[in-house]
């Protein structure tokens, strides 16, 4: 039965409490105001959700006074767009223009702000970025000379880590339609046929289920296993033995899914299969683990502990799953020394791999909600066996 789609977008109120909930965290941080360039950022707190992000040319600037709504410092071609938020007070330019692409009218905005500690917050952090040229940053360093600018980046992965009843039914919805393709994929794939074929169809498949766009999905093939999660589609041919892996952060009005799924190709050698049946049962401990007040490393530990009995020797690729929300991996990660508490509200991935002989890993992906009673599933739980496309 096909997944309800959700509403699009999302009520005033929605926004409202997204505001008043970081003006809360300014305070005690002694901020008079947030300047935000990114794109999810950006959309976060107005709801401005547009393709055009996907040109680098202009800048896009969001300031969050301590008290109040946000303010939109945007070039013009914007302007039309943002007046379908709940924005009011949108500021712009015509741009691109290098000379003063903004800055100046930037500037005079956040002057205008009451400026009661001298602060303002930038994501200058870990896991975040600035959206704007540097020399126009130098600027506004030169010429806000009598305020601080201040790394805001953990506020703001605290504040978006923990996501509305709205938020987690928009990833349970593009998730849900992931994996029914996910599960329709042997009725399509089959052996000779190439991995960029494959995705391919996959996408497709996903597209008339239902998702916006696929903007990301990769994929890795080989004999018994494969040699990285990262790279593909490459046009290698699938044979008899292969495991093929699948991974795609597909979106739904702007929220993503993101887990993989494995198949062997005619038939799972051993290798592959015991591999499988490990990381299985380590998302099983991962998903019991999952609860509030318990942290990252403990899920982190308890996967672990599955790996290590079923033979794995290290883990290098640096996590075992992350967060997820509006953009494909969020805060935070999944580490044997992240030590983050989980709270109800956060969609984290569990994502255990193991190396399966010379060259070749095993990885194993799942989306979940922790809820007051634990974890609880977004993707539908993969099959407790590698499933075998044209068995022979």
């Amino acid at each position: 039965m096909p997944a309800q789609q959700p509403e699009r977008g999302f009520p005033q109120t929605e926004y409202e409490s997204r505001t008043e909930s970081a003006q809360r965290m300014m305070r005690e941080r002694q901020l008079d105001a947030m300047l935000l360039t990114t794109e999810p950022h950006v959309r976060y707190f107005s709801g401005f959700l547009t393709q055009f992000w996907q040109s680098p040319t202009r800048p896009w600037f969001l300031l969050l006074p301590a008290t109040g709504k946000p303010i939109a410092v945007i070039p013009t071609i914007g302007v039309a767009g943002m007046r379908q938020t709940w924005i009011e007070d949108i500021r712009s330019w015509a741009s691109p223009r290098p000379e003063d692409d903004g800055i100046s009218l930037l500037l005079s905005t956040i002057r205008e702000l009451p400026a009661r500690f001298g602060r303002i917050g930038l994501t200058l952090g870990a896991e975040s970025y600035l959206r704007m040229p540097a020399r126009d940053y130098r600027r506004l360093e030169d010429e806000l000379s009598t305020l601080e600018l201040i790394d805001c980046a953990a506020l703001m992965l605290k504040l978006c880590s923990v996501k509305s009843a709205a938020e987690i039914e928009k990833i349970r919805y593009v998730c849900e339609l992931a994996s029914d393709s996910f599960n329709a994929l042997p009725g399509f794939a089959r052996r000779g046929q190439s991995e960029r074929e494959i995705v391919q169809a996959l996408r497709i498949d996903l597209l008339q289920r239902g998702a916006d766009h696929v903007p990301y999905i990769v994929s890795a093939s080989g004999n018994g296993g494969y040699g990285d999660i990262i790279m593909g589609p490459g046009d290698r041919k699938l044979e008899d033995g292969d495991v093929l892996i699948i991974d795609t952060g597909s979106v739904y009005d702007g929220y993503y899914c993101d887990f993989d799924r494995n198949y062997a190709f005619g038939h799972a050698p051993d290798n592959a299969r015991r591999a499988y049946e490990t990381v299985y049962r380590s998302t099983d401990a991962g998903l019991a683990a999952a609860r509030p007040g318990a942290t990252t490393t403990d899920l982190w530990q308890a996967m672990w502990s599955v790996l290590e009995a079923g033979g794995a020797t290290s883990n290098d690729v640096g996590r075992m799953g992350h967060g997820l929300g509006a953009q494909l991996t969020e805060w935070p990660s999944i580490t044997a020394s992240d030590n983050n508490p989980l709270e109800p509200g956060m969609v984290i991935t569990l994502e255990p791999g193991m190396d399966c002989g010379e060259n070749k890993m095993m990885v194993h992906e799942e989306n979940i909600v922790i809820t007051e009673s634990g974890a609880k599933l977004l993707s539908k739980r993969a099959a407790a066996e590698l499933p075998i496309v044209e068995p022979v």
